[in-house]
């Protein structure tokens, strides 16, 4: 054998290990967190995937995911979190229930978490600071109180004859109180009466309408994750006592509510996606700033209108974001 064949030979057979032990390195797992279930997020969580996507990961080819569903108990949300910890999982996602955050970060303080919350991650102790996150912990911060009297004011401009609306919030929720303050306060300038109902769980919601909703001439729902994933009960709900119902997600309306005036949730469901592609690639949540999610979409579900008898004015339809026909 020549001497360059042999040598040749010998650099090939160095390289075989390397070669084997790079194609067995374990894919990255993202344990992904949610109070609610799969069917009631197939469409975020596939804006989720693609946000993933757009930072080079596929899910089941470079990366897995690891999803645990409260099944809308947010009681189950600490034993899910420890779950994911020690399964050792690369970055745990908590989407959208302060809950399920905070469960994940009493679980760890090592493993990245990325969030998306509508309360304020530095007043809620999540983070030291927007631009400094300071921790294990970044993500995505909504706008929920900042839009309660745009909501409000687009209900009344969609019901004008209104004289007093049912303001249905989650008394459990952090949010609750802040937000009510708001619309109570625009309520006052708007000259409308404003009936506060609770409910923090589905029985909860079918004894408000039963009991208060169905006597008012309008519905404001508050900016709540546990409302914001009832969508199905809140709109037959809403249909069957014939109540005009502002909602807080696109895809309420998507499935026959009336309206609804929010953050941009598809969107922020693909920055998620994206920033916990950067965590797998190596970068630090306590440098990586908390971002603002600033798009607001308003929605509109002609059918329902006109199933309620109300008139949709041009001045709104020519403000809607997406017209349901």
């Amino acid at each position: 054998m020549r001497r360059r064949e042999f040598i040749g030979l010998l650099g090939g057979t160095a390289t075989w290990p390397l070669v084997a032990r790079a194609q067995q390195q374990p894919m990255p797992v993202v344990g992904f967190l949610h109070v609610t279930s799969l069917e009631a997020t197939r469409s975020l969580v596939a804006e989720f995937i693609r946000g993933l996507g757009e930072v080079g990961y596929i899910e089941k080819k470079n990366v897995t995911i690891e999803y645990r569903w409260g099944q809308g108990r947010s009681d189950r949300m600490a034993m899910l979190a420890e779950e994911l910890v020690s399964r050792q999982v690369s970055v745990i996602v908590s989407m959208a229930n302060s809950n399920s955050l905070l469960a994940a970060k009493a679980a760890t303080h090592t493993i990245p978490i990325i969030f998306m919350t509508g309360v304020d991650p530095v007043q809620y102790g999540l983070v030291d600071s927007l631009k400094r996150p300071g921790g294990n912990v970044t993500g995505i911060n909504l706008l929920t109180t900042e839009l309660a009297a745009k909501r409000l004011e687009l209900l009344l401009e969609m019901v004008p004859a209104a004289k007093s609306v049912a303001y249905l919030r989650n008394p459990t929720s952090p949010t609750s109180h802040a937000e009510a303050d708001v619309v109570q306060t625009a309520a006052r300038t708007l000259g409308m009466q404003l009936k506060f109902v609770e409910a923090s769980d589905v029985r909860g919601i079918e004894e408000a309408f039963a009991n208060v909703v169905q006597h008012q001439d309008a519905l404001l729902l508050s900016a709540d994750s546990f409302f914001n994933f009832q969508n199905e009960q809140l709109v037959a709900l809403a249909a069957r006592y014939s109540v005009p119902t502002s909602y807080n997600v696109p895809y309420a309306v998507e499935i026959g509510g009336l309206m609804s005036y929010s953050t941009d949730f598809y969107d922020a469901w693909r920055q998620v996606g994206v920033l916990t592609g950067h965590i797998l690639k190596g970068e630090k949540p306590a440098t990586m700033p908390v971002q603002q999610a600033t798009r607001v979409n308003l929605y509109v579900n002609l059918k329902t209108a006109k199933s309620l008898g109300l008139a949709v004015p041009l001045s709104l339809l020519g403000r809607a974001d997406k017209v349901i026909e």
